[in-house]
């Protein structure tokens, strides 16, 4: 074995893995990017009005693990940022998590006090619960207020982002956002809660900054990477001679010999106009409009002093990849896919010098500190 790595991909995954390999390992290392950027889909850029935005959506980086938040500290600077989002339901905006606000607002003062009450008395000291524990509550008032939000949001949101019915996707996604009981409107409750006072793209790049890394980026690295006839690993036709760690969809690797994986693609129809807001908050769901699932306003992302507001909104669409101009986003989690990833994932796992990670690799719906913790779990576990 060679000292060189070759690593499939630059977003966050792919990018701690290389910085890992490259300075603890002392390894050479080289990334292929599809795309002509880097970090994936954490990029940012400052448009052409001032405004500093996510080309494939908000990213906001929260998580209660101190060793990823010291991690990130490393290569930038972070500045505080409370995430605070709507939903509007029958033309109301209200805080999402969901909280005591939202009751005010959609019942009257008698209901929202029965309601809050029954709330305390079933669950005492918690602070929040997910939609699928207060939809199987014995109490047919929190059951109610439940089947409520689930009918004017989750299930129509779900139905728009998944392009599948709410009884079909796994009950993770659900859970995802939780329901608060107290009138706490932040949207993640995780101690750290920051952004890169200089983006994203400055923070991936400082992570790459190091002599032993070399990013090529516009390579297409399924026209030179293929497992062979014995399920042997191939770089441009030779046995690969180097770990390859591969961030991509597993399907696509194995050119799909067992079915297609399903993900769903986001497209963003890009706004701006010549007024200080545009709407209440950041991020905001429109989980009744037809087509569009929610509207990101960047000028409040973090708030950056400038004229105008730039604002993106994003439409849901089926993943294809022969289609390049989308890219898979978010893997659809039911039983069924999971079942089919399980094969490919056993497929993978027994070809040597290959590590299938990330996003797609794993095939999971992370947050960034999430991914981050999936590459330190993986590195552990390296015996290069």
């Amino acid at each position: 074995m060679n000292n060189e790595a070759l690593v499939i991909g630059c977003g966050i995954v792919g990018s701690v893995i290389a910085r890992y390999l490259a300075e603890e390992m002392g390894k050479t290392v080289t990334i292929w990017e599809r795309r002509n950027h880097i970090g994936g889909n954490m990029y940012d850029y400052v448009d052409e009005h001032g405004i500093r935005v996510h080309q494939y959506g908000p990213h906001i980086f929260h998580t209660k693990n101190k060793e990823i938040y010291d991690f990130v500290c490393k290569y930038g600077e972070w500045v505080p940022y409370k995430l605070v989002c709507g939903a509007v339901m029958d033309n109301i905006c209200t805080p999402t998590a969901f909280n005591f606000k939202t009751i005010d607002l959609f019942y009257s003062e008698e209901e929202a006090a029965e309601i809050k009450r029954h709330i305390k008395d079933k669950f005492g000291e918690r602070d929040s619960a997910t939609v699928v524990e207060l939809l199987d509550c014995d109490d047919p008032v929190i059951q109610g207020y439940a089947r409520f939000l689930f009918e004017k949001d989750y299930s129509l949101y779900t139905a728009k982002q998944w392009g599948v019915s709410p009884e079909e996707i796994d009950k993770s996604v659900l859970k995802r956002v939780p329901i608060r009981f107290s009138y706490e409107e932040a949207y993640f409750a995780d101690k750290y809660q920051v952004m890169p006072k200089e983006g994203y793209t400055k923070f991936i790049g400082n992570i790459l900054s190091h002599p032993n890394i070399k990013v090529e980026l516009n390579v297409e690295a399924l026209e030179r990477l293929e497992i062979g006839e014995n399920r042997e690993l191939l770089i441009d036709g030779e046995p690969a001679c180097r770990p390859v760690f591969y961030t991509g969809p597993l399907d696509e690797l194995f050119r799909f010999d067992k079915g297609r994986l399903p993900y769903r693609s986001l497209r963003f129809e890009w706004k701006y106009e010549d007024v200080e807001s545009f709407q209440e908050m950041a991020v905001v769901a429109y989980p009744q409009a037809k087509d569009f699932t929610r509207i990101t306003e960047y000028k409040k992302l973090p708030v950056q002093e400038v004229r105008g507001t730039t604002y993106a909104v994003e439409y849901p669409v089926p993943y294809c990849s022969d289609e390049s101009d989308r890219e898979p986003y978010y893997p659809v989690l039911t039983e069924e896919s999971q079942k089919l990833y399980r094969l490919y994932r056993d497929q993978a796992d027994a070809v040597d010098n290959l590590y299938c990670c990330g996003r797609l690799g794993d095939f999971k719906y992370y947050d960034m500190d999430k991914a981050i913790e999936s590459a330190f779990a993986l590195l552990k576990t390296l015996k290069l």
